[in-house]
């Protein structure tokens, strides 16, 4: 009896570890989408705005040509 009890547990444990990876695959798809949209608007604006929307200033320092 104990081997039946054994063979059912691992059994619950295989399907659980399906559904798991499962679950994980689905999230790492979404994941992998949600930053290709995020890159691609990250470019657009970029392009929108000659690319001066990210870029940090100096720090303060101009030179100016005489």
């Amino acid at each position: 009896m104990g081997a039946v009890v054994s063979c059912i547990q691992s059994l619950c444990r295989t399907i659980g570890s399906v559904l798991m990876a499962i679950v994980n695959g689905i999230a790492s798809i979404l994941q992998a989408i949600v930053s290709g949209i995020a890159s691609f608007f990250n470019i657009l604006i970029s392009c929108l705005t000659c690319g001066k929307a990210g870029r940090r200033r100096g720090g303060g320092t101009t030179t100016s040509r005489v």
